[in-house]
C-alpha cells in the first residue's frame, strides 16, 4: 500500500522491535497529549518486544491487524490497528498515532484508508469504530474525512494528564449502499 508521498504501510514484524521503541520514545510526549499514557515498562527493548508480541498473537488469533507507516527511508512514522476485531459481529475499533513531525501530510487519512481497505478485504467486516477524545480534533476531522460519524458522546473516555477527558465514538458503515 503506498501513499502518493512516497509512504507505505505495512503489517507489524517481530524485527521492528527497535524501530518502533525510538518512534515512541520520540513521539511520546505528543501522543500523551492526546491518549492514555503507555505504561513505563512499555519504553524498554524488552516491553516492546513483548507489545510486539502480543500484537502478533492477537493477529494471528484473528482479533486484530496491526500496522506500521513507513517513510521513502524506511523509517517508522506512524501506526495504524484494527482491534477487537468481531468476525461473527463483521467489526471493529482503529487506532492510529502520527509522528509529531510528521502531521498535516495527509498520513492519518492514508492509514485509515488503508485500514477501511483491509476491513473490507481482508477481514470482511461490516463496521468501523473510533473513539477519540474531545481534545484530538485533528483526528475527528480525518475520521470525518473518511466517512465516519459521530455516533455518540463517551464521558471520561480516557485519563489523560491525570485528568479525566470526554471523547466520542464515530461509527464507519463498510456495506455497500
Amino acid at each position: 500500500m503506498t501513499a502518493p508521498s512516497s509512504h507505505t504501510m505495512r503489517t507489524l514484524a517481530q524485527d521492528d522491535a527497535d524501530a518502533l521503541l525510538a518512534f515512541e520514545l520520540a513521539n511520546r510526549a505528543w501522543f500523551e497529549r492526546h491518549v492514555e499514557a503507555r505504561d513505563r515498562a512499555f519504553y524498554s527493548a524488552q516491553g516492546v518486544a513483548r507489545h510486539i508480541a502480543d500484537y502478533l498473537d492477537r493477529h494471528a488469533a484473528g482479533a486484530w491487524h496491526p500496522c506500521v507507516l513507513l517513510d521513502a527511508e524506511g523509517r517508522i512514522v506512524g501506526r495504524a490497528n484494527l482491534k477487537d476485531i468481531d468476525r461473527a459481529e463483521g467489526s471493529a475499533e482503529v487506532g492510529y498515532r502520527i509522528a509529531h513531525d510528521q502531521t498535516g501530510k495527509g498520513l492519518a487519512t492514508f492509514a485509515l484508508k488503508n485500514l477501511i481497505e483491509l476491513a473490507r478485504a481482508t477481514w470482511q467486516l461490516k463496521e468501523l469504530r473510533a473513539e477519540i477524545t474531545h481534545a484530538n480534533q485533528g483526528s475527528a476531522a480525518v475520521l470525518r474525512k473518511c466517512g465516519f460519524v459521530h455516533a455518540r458522546e463517551l464521558p471520561r473516555l480516557a485519563m489523560v494528564d491525570n485528568s479525566w477527558v470526554d471523547g466520542a465514538l464515530y461509527l464507519r458503515d463498510l456495506r455497500p449502499a
